[in-house]
């Protein structure tokens, strides 16, 4: 595919998520993507089936960017405190923000038995995720830079915190400083004294 052809695709995944953080997942058509990028439905079947098959880039895309950011920053030698605090204080700034929040498409996405039995590709995002969290964690341990955790517990308290204030946010409006609260508790398991 041409960089014509790449950035049709990019738009068309930059236009459709702005859809699923709005309808979930369960109520956007094609039509909608084909509506929101004005590209006609011959254009958009070009480049994509199914509104499964975006919904499915768009999360692989979010999970590519973050492993290579994790391990860029740590074959760089970037202090691990720095990388988390970095990453916390995007996801603190991402939590409560309900209109750009997939959580309810991912749900809605992931429930469908069909794909769940096909793909399994939540359990799947979930283990890729919990391996960058732990090469994080277990690098800041190895630099006496994190106290001596569990770092697959850290990674559940991290990943179900932040899917949890993301989805919550959608539904009713929370505090201001909830994020602001689990993220300094993260914060202080990591933080070596």
């Amino acid at each position: 595919m041409g960089a014509k052809g790449e950035q049709t695709r990019q738009l068309i995944r930059t236009k459709a998520y702005a859809v699923f953080a709005k309808k979930g997942y369960k109520e956007v058509t094609m039509k909608d993507i084909c509506e929101i990028t004005g590209l006609s439905r011959g254009g958009l079947y070009r480049h994509y089936e199914s509104t499964e098959q975006i919904f499915l880039e768009i999360l692989n895309g979010f999970l590519d960017r973050q492993q290579n950011e994790f391990q860029s920053k740590i074959q760089d030698h970037v202090p691990a405190s720095v990388i988390l605090d970095e990453i916390l204080t995007r996801y603190e700034k991402e939590m409560p923000d309900s209109g750009n929040s997939l959580s309810i498409a991912i749900y809605e996405f992931f429930s469908n038995p069909e794909i769940s039995k096909r793909e399994n590709a939540l359990w799947k995002q979930y283990l890729c995720s919990k391996e960058m969290w732990v090469s994080l964690i277990e690098y800041g341990m190895n630099t006496g830079e994190f106290k001596n955790v569990d770092p697959e517990a850290v990674f559940d308290l991290i990943a179900f915190s932040y899917q949890g204030i993301r989805m919550y946010s959608k539904m009713m409006e929370l505090d201001k400083k909830t994020p602001q609260r689990v993220i300094k508790q993260i914060q202080s398991i990591l933080a070596a004294e």
